[in-house]
Parts: structure tokens; sequence; C-alpha cells
């Protein structure tokens, strides 16, 4: 299996980082090929704008959708987007690894969708291929995690609300609309908040649910 890991936390030696490696270890050691984009350590662009197009269907005004429709078509696209869109086509499965930050994902994540996620790349809208005709459709995609907060506060009863149905702006909105097979998202609650050990036993659960995939 080709896994493709997007890794969105600006300090390497953070807890994201730990599990970053620790998936990136487990999964070559079971045999799949791993690819890793460290969002921060590539410097990633994260805003979508004209500076993406070298060959603009319409100078007048600026249309992002358009603009990217033209250069999937005219093989236009910038570099580092390219990049991206060819892991995701070796890809067999995609993990995104970040924190939580006000119940969302680093504005970088974000970003990246907005200029990989392209369309015809990803989905067709006009020729209805989004869902279960998406063009990712027969890869998998899971969404990895830490939390500053514990667990209760993100229960269905807690004051933020369940983060699974936070969330699904990403994995339905996002993801499922490409074709993309989300399976269950985990996490690691309020690290900061607890003990190390405990953080072991979740990074122990974390391997297993890794090594599972």
């Amino acid at each position: 299996m080709n896994v493709f890991i997007i890794f969105a936390h600006p300090e390497p030696n953070s807890l994201n980082g730990v599990m970053k490696d620790l998936a990136a270890k487990t999964l070559r050691d079971n045999g799949h090929e791993v690819k890793i984009s460290d969002l921060y350590g590539m410097r990633f662009k994260a805003v979508l704008d004209e500076n993406d197009f070298s060959q603009r269907q319409n100078t007048e005004q600026f249309n992002p959708m358009m603009e990217q429709v033209n250069a999937v078509g005219t093989g236009s696209l910038s570099q580092d987007i390219k990049d991206e869109v060819e892991k995701i086509k070796w890809a067999d499965m995609i993990i995104f690894q970040f924190p939580v930050w006000w119940s969302s994902p680093p504005a970088i994540l974000k970003g990246w969708f907005d200029r990989v996620f392209l369309p015809g790349v990803v989905h067709n809208i006009a020729e209805g291929k989004m869902y279960d005709t998406g063009l990712l459709k027969g890869k998998k995609a899971m969404l990895s995690f830490t939390t500053g907060a514990p667990k209760e506060v993100y229960s269905s009863e807690g004051p933020h609300g369940d983060l699974d149905e936070i969330f699904k702006f990403i994995t339905h909105n996002i993801l499922e609309l490409t074709g993309l097979e989300v399976l269950p998202s985990i996490g690691i609650y309020g690290p900061e908040m607890t003990s190390k050990e405990h953080v072991k036993e979740e990074l122990e659960k974390f391997k297993e649910r890794i090594n599972s995939l």
C-alpha cells in the first residue's frame, strides 16, 4: 500500500511529529511505501491566489475555480501543487496529522485543500463526479490529531461538542466528496493535561491502529 502523510504542525518535535514518525516507521516496517509532506517544513504556500496560475484564462477578473480547471487542462499548475497532486495520485491512503486549534486544523492544511484538491483531479462537479463517483474513489483517508482539551470537552455533552461531528466539514464535505473512503479518526486528547504514562499508552493504541491499516 502507498501511504501519503500530510503533516501540519510547526514543531517537528511535537507530539504530532512523534505520531507522524511512528506512523511512517510502523507502515514501512509492515512493507508499505510512505511519502510525507511536512507543510510547515516545506513552507507550503497556504493562500490560493492569482499567483498560482502562470497561464491565466481570464486576466481581467480572477475566478479561482475557473483558473484551476484551466491549469489542470493545460498542465500549467505551479510546481508545488503538481508535486502534491502526484503524491495524491500515487497514494492508496492519505493520513492527515495535525493539532486541533479553535476546533479546526491549522490554516495551512485548509490552504493545502484549497490549492491541491483541484477540479479535474479530485472531483468533476460539472459532470456529477463526486461522492460515490468522485475521482479519488478506491482510495482511503484518515484524520489523526491531538487536542489541547481533554476528551470530555469534545464529547456530545461537552462545551465544544463531538469532534467527529465538528470534523464532518472535512470528512464528508471534502474527503467523501472526492470519493475517498474515510476511516474512523484517531486522536490523543489533552496530552499536556495528563501523565507521560498515559500519553505512552495512547501512542501504543495509535501504533496498534496504524498496524491494522
